[in-house]
């Protein structure tokens, strides 16, 4: 993915729009493929399988001996990945149903680890068969919407096929870069310029303005957040083709997006921002071992912040907004407790229509439900506070309360250092306020 403009970290949330919970769709690569071949791109032929027996019939149906087989999971670095079961590389070239077969029962049902995946992979369920072109050029294209034109700007250059960041990185000048003024959209003279830029000639160049515009107009159709084409290719016979697509959708328009949305693959997103969803919370996995839950995405950010500065590591971003029932504290909670890496939480809430005594209540249940084990430190103030400190106080419950945003955030911070220490020596902690 391309990220010259607004590079997208879990450890720098305010300048990432995953701090207002923006989960942007993305979909296989075969459904993009789908999209482009609806929307008159051309695409190389092909067929996704979801098992061996189906990667052998797909191939057999091509009628061709050139042919590629690719992992079909959101990540990138697909090619220079591993599985699992031993192979090396998600996209291999191939040339007969049989061998479609051999590397399809090496490749689905097994995780594939790259560069993108972290440490826990994603598992593959399906495999995209389509035939093998022979190029004479790989170019890179990308659409995407730019903070700083306040629109959407167009992304090219002549050297596509290869990790764009690097080619950012090392060779600026290679990069090109056309906004578009989102009210009379990308016309066909600035789309023949950039042909003519990347260094299309002859009937090619028009063949690949003419994809440009087409691109661009589904960009607006789908509501897009990104269209990257990587490599988009001049075959040996001159025709311009998109060999690869990843897409990316404003959630947004999910709404006016129905036929889009339903594409939507959980079982490549992390199942904890599933759920959080389901229940209407707002959540991000991170990496520390500090699980919060705060209301509102200002106060939320505060706070870890805060647990930063007394030297910690926030394991989460949780937002139950200004309205959350005493269910939706509960399985909060039970999203936090999943994280086998959160040695202590910090519970940070300003009660405004949010009611303390429900909030109270939702971790009275949810403790008593999962026999949490982790140290839970809690700040409530605003709306009905005294009667959420009371149904805690009278609760039985190991909490440990406290009015101070400061000393709670210090307070947490070294409690998730003592649980860390013991879980690291096979010891559980039981600690209390004395």
């Amino acid at each position: 993915m391309f990220r010259l403009f607004a590079k997208s970290s879990k450890n720098a949330l305010r300048s990432s729009a995953k701090t207002q919970q923006v989960r942007n769709l993305s979909i296989h690569e075969y459904m993009s493929a789908n999209l482009l071949s609806e929307a008159g791109i051309k695409v190389p032929k092909g067929s996704v399988a979801s098992s061996p027996a189906e990667a052998y019939e797909a191939a057999k149906k091509l009628g061709t001996s050139d042919l590629v087989i690719k992992a079909q999971v959101l990540a990138g670095g697909r090619g220079k990945g591993h599985f699992d079961s031993g192979l090396k590389g998600g996209v291999k070239a191939i040339y007969s149903p049989e061998e479609a077969r051999d590397l399809a029962s090496k490749m689905i049902g097994h995780k594939i680890f790259t560069k993108q995946t972290g440490a826990s992979g994603k598992e593959c369920n399906k495999v995209f068969i389509v035939e093998r072109k022979y190029v004479r050029r790989e170019y890179y294209f990308a659409i995407l919407m730019d903070r700083a034109t306040r629109g959407p700007v167009v992304v090219a250059s002549s050297q596509g096929g290869v990790d764009i960041e690097s080619v950012a990185e090392e060779n600026p000048d290679a990069i090109v870069k056309l906004p578009v003024d989102i009210n009379t959209g990308l016309s066909l003279e600035a789309a023949q310029g950039l042909a003519d830029k990347l260094g299309f000639v002859g009937n090619a160049r028009e063949e690949a303005a003419d994809t440009f515009v087409k691109l661009y107009k589904l960009f607006l159709a789908k509501d897009a957040t990104q269209i990257e084409i990587n490599p988009l290719v001049e075959t040996s016979d001159n025709q311009v083709m998109c060999m690869d697509a990843k897409f990316g959708f404003d959630d947004n328009a999910s709404f006016r997006q129905k036929d889009v949305f339903a594409l939507r693959d959980p079982t490549q997103e992390d199942p904890r921002e599933v759920q959080a969803e389901k229940w209407d919370l707002n959540y991000i996995g991170l990496d520390g071992r500090i699980g919060c839950l705060v209301n509102g995405a200002g106060l939320a950010m505060s706070t870890m912040d805060i647990i930063k500065l007394h030297g910690g590591e926030p394991a989460n971003f949780l937002d139950v907004g200004g309205s959350a029932s005493t269910k939706q504290i509960s399985e909060a909670f039970k999203i936090i407790s999943s994280d086998s890496g959160v040695s202590a939480a910090l519970v940070n809430i300003f009660g405004g229509i949010m009611r303390c005594d429900v909030v109270a209540q939702g971790i009275i249940d949810a403790v008593k439900e999962l026999d949490l084990k982790i140290p839970l430190v809690v700040r409530l103030q605003g709306t009905n506070v005294e009667e959420g400190k009371r149904l805690i106080n009278e609760s039985g419950i190991a909490i440990f309360p406290c009015d101070d945003l400061d000393k709670a955030a210090e307070l947490v911070v070294n409690l998730s250092d003592i649980t860390s220490l013991a879980q690291k020596v096979g010891v559980h902690a039981k600690l209390s306020l004395e």
